[in-house]
């Protein structure tokens, strides 16, 4: 149906009332009247087209005398025009130059204007009149009170329609309020000062997993559980003496961290009425935090600690080549050629020290791929399984984790294979079982613990096993092996725990848990490469997830395939023949084309820093160049 069909259909249906009905706009002109509003008044169509002010309409009344005789007529406009700019709800009854009686009901509109109802009752007073006349009975005053009732009822009844007009409307806003909270991704709620849930946007199971799904008519510490409840309990305080805070927590049963924002609802005289809550889960801008804050600890200890080494390895260089020097003489006693062998054992001891700190203060980048964990635990198994002592067995247990996660499988082995070892030398005595256990939690976290049965720690070891150079092996352990593993842990956005359990040891390691990308689908891949052989092997890699490679060896080279319609990825090394780089070639088509760079060149390589999109560091795997391929946006 068009529009005009629809607008005919409106005003006959208009036309059908049998009273007089006008809309005005907030502009004052007239929106709709109806057929009856222009022969109530006798107007003429000029005045009951949609547009005509209402000035018009009033001048064009009050000069043929419809409000009575009028000294100022303009005086007479302007005061009915100001009346009606204020848009208040009105009930009266008016007598019309004609003698007929009319009542007027108006009420204002959510969107300005107004929309006023007229209906002649000249038969309802006649008929008053009459009763007055001929009753006998009635007493004046009982008349009175009959008539004053019944303009009160219709005044009542306009007074009503008002209302429900307004109540309507608030009834659409509060459903436009609470869909736009609940859109909201974070727990949006309000308690009174008994901490009784009296709104809530039902999203406080999403950001809290295990708490009440419907928390309002609750308490606070039945809606979020005791531990959680305690941890917010002093937030809660400050907002009810009226002092707004912000408390970050972690959701224990979930893993999760969650940052909860307490505001005071302050009512008359500034009394706490309440407390506003605003909870958000912020586990990964958390994640992200703590291995920014390990990468900047590694970086100061790299500047500190880069001197010493330096100095320490040409003075370990120097015992090292007078040793060699004394144990390649002739006829030393027996007692001195074992002093020159302890010293030069000593000084290689020295030179692996530092390449320990090396590893644990200098820089490093995450490089993530999918990792499949029965397939990591296989390879740790294979390498692990020869050191172990006779009686020492492993067990690994990964009962959730089936599918592959993105995970820096480096690392990681590293650490597992380092608590392994820690674990075989507590237990060589007695022997009994290294327990790998691997479960998703929730998803937030891969959590990777080692259990063993060697006794445990002790509560010295408690307090200081992960800072560097702690050990309780004497002579036999360096004080790094644990210190690594809270380092890598760390760079990667995790967290260490150590804790006793009834028969030994348990670490536990909490990984951020994402789930890899499905293989990226095939589509044509620039490969920018001037070394033939990495050109080959990588050329090999991307035709095996059935992508379709052209191949360059120069900028200029690459510049030229560009203008193939299908390319939809470059894969370029930084280090080009030539005045540019690669660097400088992604710059150039960062808004035509996806690029990923490859290079040998360290993280903390100022060239490399430069580069404006994701860097793939050599030697790489075809699982780690698979997982960039996967983000890129198609």
């Amino acid at each position: 149906m068009s529009e005009t069909s629809r607008e005919r259909l409106t005003q006959a249906g208009l036309n059908l009332i049998g009273q007089a009905l006008s809309i005005f706009d907030s502009d004052l002109r007239l929106a709709v009247s109806n057929r009856q509003y222009q022969l109530m008044f006798d107007l003429p169509d000029t005045l009951t087209q949609p547009g005509t002010t209402f000035e018009d309409t009033i001048r064009f009344l009050v000069t043929r005398g419809e409000y009575g005789e009028v000294d100022d007529i303009e005086a007479a406009v302007r005061e009915r025009v100001e009346t009606a700019r204020a848009f208040e709800a009105h009930y009266m009854e008016r007598q019309r130059a004609n003698g007929r009686t009319i009542s007027v009901e108006g009420a204002p509109l959510p969107e300005g204007g107004w929309v006023t109802v007229y209906t002649d009752i000249t038969p309802v007073k006649r008929q008053e009149a009459l009763l007055r006349a001929r009753s006998e009975e009635l007493s004046d005053q009982l008349l009175d009170h009959a008539e004053a009732l019944a303009a009160a009822n219709r005044e009542l009844a306009a007074t009503n329609m008002a209302l429900e007009e307004t109540s309507r409307q608030l009834a659409i806003t509060e459903a436009r309020t609470r869909q736009v909270t609940e859109m909201m991704p974070a727990h949006i709620a309000r308690v009174d000062r008994n901490l009784i849930y009296t709104f809530s946007n039902r999203r406080l199971s999403t950001v809290m997993p295990g708490s009440l799904a419907n928390a309002v008519g609750h308490h606070a510490s039945e809606a979020l559980g005791p531990e959680t409840y305690r941890k917010i309990t002093p937030g809660f305080r400050r907002a009810l003496a009226g002092e707004a805070s912000v408390v970050e927590i972690t959701h224990d049963p979930s893993g999760r961290r969650i940052r909860v924002a307490l505001t005071p609802d302050l009512a008359s005289k500034n009394e706490v009425s309440g407390v506003y809550i605003l909870s958000t889960d912020v586990t990964h801008e958390a994640q992200a935090r703590a291995a920014l804050a390990q990468s900047a600890k590694r970086e100061l200890a790299a500047q500190l600690s880069s001197g010493l080494a330096h100095d320490f390895a040409n003075l370990l260089t120097i015992i090292l080549g007078l040793q060699g020097r004394l144990e390649r003489m002739e006829g030393l006693p027996a007692d001195a050629q074992d002093a020159i062998r302890a010293t030069l054992g000593a000084a290689r001891r020295g030179g692996t020290l530092l390449d320990r700190i090396a590893a644990i203060s200098g820089p490093r980048e995450l490089r993530p791929q999918a990792v499949v964990l029965d397939d990591l635990f296989d390879d740790l198994a294979a390498m692990a399984g020869p050191t172990l002592h006779d009686p020492v067995t492993l067990d690994f247990d990964n009962s959730d984790l089936k599918d592959p996660i993105l995970l820096d499988p480096g690392p990681l082995q590293d650490s597992l294979l380092n608590l392994i070892l820690n674990a075989n030398h507590a237990m060589r005595a007695e022997g009994g079982t290294i327990r790998i256990e691997a479960r998703a939690v929730r998803d937030t976290w891969v959590e990777i613990a080692v259990t063993d049965q060697g006794g445990g720690f002790s509560d010295e070891a408690l307090e200081h096993a992960l800072d560097p150079f702690f050990t309780t092996k004497g002579n036999e352990g360096s004080g790094l092996g644990l210190s690594m593993v809270y380092d890598q842990t760390k760079l990667a956005g995790g967290t260490l725990r150590l804790a006793n359990t009834e028969d030994g040891a348990r670490v536990t390691m909490r990984l951020p848990l994402k789930p890899a990308a499905r293989q990226a689908e095939p589509m044509m891949v620039l490969l920018v490469e001037d070394d033939e052989d990495i050109r080959a092997s990588t050329r090999d890699m991307l035709r095996a997830m059935d992508h379709t490679v052209v191949e360059a060896g120069t900028i200029a080279e690459a510049e030229a395939l560009l203008n193939l319609p299908d390319i939809a990825l470059v894969l370029s090394d930084i280090q080009l023949p030539g005045p540019r780089s690669g660097v400088d070639l992604a710059r150039k088509i960062r808004n035509q084309v996806p690029m990923i760079l490859m290079t040998s060149l360290p993280p903390g390589d100022a060239l490399r820093a430069q580069a404006p999109c994701p860097v793939l560091q050599k030697p790489f795997t075809a699982a780690q160049l698979a997982a960039l391929l996967a983000g890129v946006p198609r």
